[in-house]
């Protein structure tokens, strides 16, 4: 029984925490969250996330046993990619709404409803 405690209290000596992976967790979590920013900050925090992950992953890689969060490190770099691609699909949608409206029109109520109703055809 000693020596099965002495074996415990010896791994959890060698195994630690990766460095960036709660950094990776919170950095998804907010590319997610600020996905409507434009999608600019979304790219920008998902972006940095998945640089961090990537780090991690090579040290995790090199050394699986000497790790022990590389769960939290897998759902970060999910939900970077989530938030990128929210991210983007927002930023799109921004652009089209540029396009099709007009820079003049977003400061204008009636000039929206105007040009609204020259794309609906009512």
């Amino acid at each position: 029984m000693e020596e099965t405690n002495s074996q415990f209290s010896n791994f959890e000596a060698q195994s630690q925490k990766l460095p960036n992976a709660t950094t990776v967790l919170v950095l998804g979590i907010l590319s997610i969250i600020t996905c409507c920013c434009y999608g600019v900050l979304s790219l920008l925090l998902g972006g940095v996330g998945l640089y961090l992950a990537k780090k991690d992953t090579l040290n995790y890689q090199q050394n699986p046993q000497a790790y022990t969060n590389y769960d939290n490190l897998k759902i970060g770099k999910i939900l970077c990619i989530i938030g990128i691609v929210l991210g983007v699909i927002y930023l799109l949608y921004m652009i089209w709404i540029l396009s099709v409206i007009g820079l003049d029109a977003l400061q204008n109520p009636q000039l929206i409803e105007e040009r609204i109703r020259e794309i609906t055809g009512q």
